[in-house]
C-alpha cells in the first residue's frame, strides 16, 4: 500500500437507514453537521443512508420497494400516455 494516502482522523459516526429506521455505529471520516444521542449516552454525529444492508433486498431476502427519492414517481411522469 501507498504510505500517506489514507485519512487519519477516523471518529465514531452513527449511520441511520432513513427507509426502515435502523442505525448502527461505525466509524468513518465523512462530515455531517446532525448529532444524535447513541445507546451509550454519548452524542455522536449522524450519516443518513438512503439504503443499507438491513433495508437492501439482496441481504433481506425480501423483494421489497424502497423509494426514498421518488424515482419511481419521476419515471411515470416522464413515460407516461400523453
Amino acid at each position: 500500500m501507498k504510505q500517506g494516502i489514507h485519512p487519519e482522523n477516523y471518529r465514531f459516526v452513527v449511520f441511520k437507514d432513513m427507509s426502515n429506521g435502523d442505525a448502527f455505529l461505525g466509524k468513518s471520516t465523512a462530515n455531517s453537521k446532525e448529532t444524535i444521542k447513541w445507546e451509550d449516552g454519548n452524542e455522536y454525529p449522524v450519516i443518513k443512508l438512503e439504503i443499507s444492508s438491513t433495508s437492501h433486498p439482496f441481504f433481506t431476502g425480501k423483494n421489497m420497494l424502497v423509494d426514498t427519492a421518488g424515482r419511481i414517481d419521476k419515471f411515470k411522469r416522464k413515460y407516461a400516455k400523453k
